[in-house]
């Protein structure tokens, strides 16, 4: 999706951080504080290795004490730009492929995309008219069409028929346009509009580009205009970073897959939520399916899974069902995001498994879940992809948004013909009316926005579908 109206634009920088640090200033100039830079090197206070726990919490207490829900209060939860930030540098690009250029539409260039000859390669009719030579008039003679090449050079005082796009003959000066010139009775070519000067209405050789200049950088994410750009430059095909492939589970006895929910259950709206979005998102291929509440559906799902990223929805917090932290701690993952000082969403993580795959664990609630995606997925996706982070939108509230005490709150918003963002209602952590009508989602700081101040919108990226 386009959302219009940011300063400067929606632009890809290539850097993960600088994007943060995008975010970081929108949060302090809508909070009107100062906020440095956040270093992800650093643990937060009383955390481990890259922000994580310095301990995984055991099922039933233990390591901090008190229940598996409370081993997972506020304490652990990290700042939500620096679980951003951790979560873009979890893991580095896949490997490379060597693609047709049919099949490398939404790949990233693994190395950058370098001109292999001079664009034109030759002298080229900008305009369907008359080669000439020289000052006029000019005596006629022949005519040269798009794919031929003449190999008689032209006299002082001569022209040629020649078609846009057709290679300019030796000795030739310019192009008359068919329209500015006129044959008389005499057979000689005179201009209406007065002569053209040297080299008017002429792509002169390696005007576009001269032979190894760098088209587009590495990282660049391959579209339709990339593939146009890459076959005029010569390419049938293009080396890219493979995409990531991503297994979701959707966790829960009480989804429905059909009919009106009621009698205690829901229909499940992460299934048909998250597939086609994580492709949009840059995942290659996504596999999802339903599993019940038991840990050892999930273990068994968990550890036979090969997909460079799995999935999870629900199942995160400290309920009487809730598996997740129990069986990544059985089978020796390592948390690296343990909750997130955001809402909806705060109970989600980030774990490093131990076949080297990763796993993001969403909070059940579909908006939460949407939350943990654009917080956790986005850039871990984006970094197994090969692709760089976009700079985040700005945009200037339209009405007050209600805070958090101490959370970053992610709210729906639709950007007006101003480029202004409207807060929409239904932003419940149950809730996804607000979401589907949005643009965006707006990054409202600790304490809360008021109408005016400028605010980082997060592009959800399923515009691109």
């Amino acid at each position: 999706m386009n959302l219009p109206g940011a300063a400067g634009g929606a632009r890809d920088t290539g850097a993960g951080d600088a994007a943060d640090d995008e975010l970081d200033a929108a949060l302090a100039l809508a909070n009107g504080r100062a906020v440095g830079r956040h270093d992800p090197a650093q643990p937060p206070s009383g955390g481990g290795p890259d922000g994580a726990p310095s301990s995984l919490p055991h099922p039933h207490g233990g390591a901090g004490g008190g229940t598996h829900g409370a081993s997972h209060s506020g304490r652990h939860d990290l700042p939500w730009p620096r679980a951003r930030r951790i979560a873009g540098s979890a893991a580095g690009p896949l490997g490379r492929l060597a693609l047709p250029l049919d099949a490398a539409l939404g790949h990233a260039l693994a190395v950058p995309l370098t001109a292999l000859t001079d664009l034109p390669s030759f002298d080229t009719s900008a305009m369907d008219g008359w080669a000439v030579a020289g000052p006029g008039p000019w005596r006629t003679e022949g005519s040269v069409l798009a794919g031929q090449r003449s190999t008689t050079a032209l006299l002082d005082g001569h022209a040629t028929v020649i078609a846009t796009g057709a290679a300019l003959p030796p000795g030739a000066t310019a192009v008359l346009r068919r329209e500015h010139g006129r044959i008389t009775a005499d057979g000689l070519l005179h201009a209406t509009r007065g002569g053209p000067g040297p080299g008017q209405d002429v792509r002169p050789r390696g005007q576009e580009c001269r032979g190894g200049d760098e088209l587009l950088a590495a990282g660049a994410l391959v579209t339709p205009a990339v593939l146009g750009l890459a076959a005029a430059a010569g390419y049938d095909e293009l080396t890219v970073t493979a995409r990531p492939s991503v297994e979701v589970l959707v966790l829960g006895d009480e989804l429905l897959d059909a009919g009106a929910p009621g009698a205690g259950r829901v229909r499940d709206a992460l299934g048909p939520l998250l597939p086609g979005w994580l492709t949009a998102l840059g995942a290659g291929t996504v596999g999802a399916r339903r599993l019940k509440d038991d840990a050892g559906l999930l273990q068994d799902a968990v550890t036979a899974s090969t997909a460079d990223l799995v999935v999870t929805t629900g199942g995160t917090a400290g309920g009487p069902v809730d598996f997740v932290h129990p069986v990544l701690e059985r089978i020796g993952a390592r948390l690296l995001v343990d909750g997130v000082a955001v809402r909806p969403g705060h109970p989600m993580l980030l774990a490093e498994l131990p076949g080297g795959g990763r796993l993001v664990g969403l909070p059940g609630n579909p908006l939460a879940a949407v939350s943990g995606v654009l917080t956790l997925a986005v850039p871990l996706l984006r970094a197994l992809a090969g692709r760089p982070a976009p700079v985040a939108y700005e945009a200037r509230l339209t009405g007050d948004v209600h805070g958090h005490p101490t959370d970053t709150r992610l709210v729906p918003v639709v950007l007006d013909e101003e480029s202004q963002a409207a807060p929409l209602h239904f932003s419940g952590p149950a809730m996804l009316r607000g979401i589907a009508a949005a643009d965006g989602m707006a990054v409202v700081p600790p304490g809360g926005a008021v109408k005016g101040d400028r605010t980082a919108v997060l592009e959800t990226g399923w515009g691109r579908l």
